[in-house]
């Protein structure tokens, strides 16, 4: 990254000065942005192999989301859920036909308020089945992520969210993720009301969950009579190669959560309610001023659509394919990395012990060389580009990736 201009520079003083510091921003201020490429307000372009945090799954200024988005400013931007308007009404019913088990919908904000609404539909099922609280755990794996709020970071198993909000809420266990004796024997012990997991950890290190094992977990709640609550804020919307991505692990769940691609930038959230689940939340028992605002909803029915498409969903396994072999190649020169796991364009690149810690570091050098690049935990770089990728995109952000390394290495 060159230096900054007197203009871009007072902008970042204006983050510093006035944004809580909740944030560590590289300094750099995002201009605009087209498919798979941004400039910045010095006219520098950067590769997008973040898609800011797997949200633009359909690039930058996709014009069908345009399109959809201007038209309903035009007409309505918000009403509430006092009244109905078409936009919400159209998501929920396609939301519900895709998923192929979910019977109703609920659509908010963020992945955050999505997974909140989830884990007050288990507790609210655990009532109604007469459970006390000491019944109604919910059981969540090491390294998951699951939100910032109070409930849902206390969900997300990792101590370093947590740190200085305690007292947190009760009624959460942690296991290793992919560790099927830990939870029988949770189950054993009594209590477990749901177990709450993401097929495809992402911030825990792009981990995916092991062959089978979605299976066990379902099977251990159809035995004890619990939920199956599965969190696709991330991985879910094609990211894996397929719309959903508990479909590869061949699962029925009784909750699905989203957000992230599902608005393409968009801010818009979604639980999924199936028919174990879908009539326990009555009048009253929820509530969000903005979900399902009708421009929200009118973006997220365009973006449904582009990205359960056949067409689409090729493009990801293809793109996955070169953006995998390009990185082993890559490392083939290199030796960075220690293994590259994930599913479709969710990949993880875990950096080899000499260089553990420094995924940052390597961040800031792909940001000097006009790459975007995500760290998922200290050791793993984090690959998630646009689904909508281009071949010369692809070829130049790995291309720049290779300079950004050997520069890291000669640092």
């Amino acid at each position: 990254m060159s230096t900054p201009d007197a203009t871009e520079q007072g902008l970042i003083g204006l983050g510093k000065r006035y944004w809580l510091p909740v944030y560590r921003p590289r300094e750099v201020v995002l201009d605009h942005g087209k498919g798979a490429r941004v400039w910045d307000t010095q006219g520098r372009d950067y590769v997008d192999f973040g898609a800011g945090i797997a949200v633009n799954a359909l690039g930058h200024q996709d014009p069908d989301l345009l399109e959809a988005l201007t038209t309903q400013a035009g007409k309505l931007w918000h009403a509430s859920n006092v009244f109905y308007t078409e936009p919400p009404l159209r998501l929920a019913q396609e939301l519900v036909a895709a998923s192929g088990f979910a019977e109703r919908a609920f659509l908010c904000n963020s992945g955050a308020e999505a997974n909140e609404a989830a884990i007050k539909l288990v507790r609210k099922w655990a009532a109604s089945k007469g459970l006390a609280p000491p019944q109604r755990d919910i059981v969540t794996f090491r390294g998951s992520f699951h939100g910032r709020t109070l409930a849902t970071v206390t969900a997300t198993a990792q101590p370093k969210y947590q740190e200085g909000y305690e007292p947190l809420p009760g009624g959460f266990r942690y296991l290793d993720f992919n560790d099927v004796p830990a939870l029988e024997a949770a189950f054993a012990q009594g209590g477990v009301a749901a177990v709450m997991l993401e097929p495809v950890q992402g911030e825990g290190g792009v981990l995916p969950a092991a062959p089978g094992f979605l299976k066990q977990v379902r099977a251990l709640c159809d035995r004890y009579d619990a939920l199956l609550v599965l969190d696709e804020i991330q991985c879910g919307m094609g990211r894996t190669g397929t719309l959903f991505a508990h479909v590869q692990d061949d699962v029925v769940p009784d909750i699905v959560t989203l957000a992230k691609a599902l608005g393409c930038g968009f801010p818009i959230g979604a639980m999924l309610a199936g028919p174990k689940v879908a009539e326990i939340m009555q009048f009253g028992a929820h509530g969000t001023t903005f979900g399902g605002n009708p421009m929200a909803a009118a973006v997220a029915r365009v973006a449904l659509r582009k990205l359960s498409s056949p067409e689409l969903l090729k493009q990801v396994a293809r793109q996955a394919e070169r953006l995998r072999d390009g990185l082993a190649q890559i490392n083939r020169e290199l030796g960075l990395f220690g293994e590259l796991r994930g599913r479709g364009l969710m990949i993880g690149a875990t950096l080899v012990e000499a260089h553990q810690g420094k995924a940052g570091a390597i961040l800031d050098h792909a940001a000097a060389h006009g790459l975007l690049l995500l760290q998922a935990g200290p050791d793993v770089l984090r690959f998630v580009p646009p689904l909508t990728i281009s071949d010369e995109e692809l070829a130049e952000g790995l291309q720049r990736l290779h300079q950004a390394l050997v520069d890291f290495l000669g640092a």
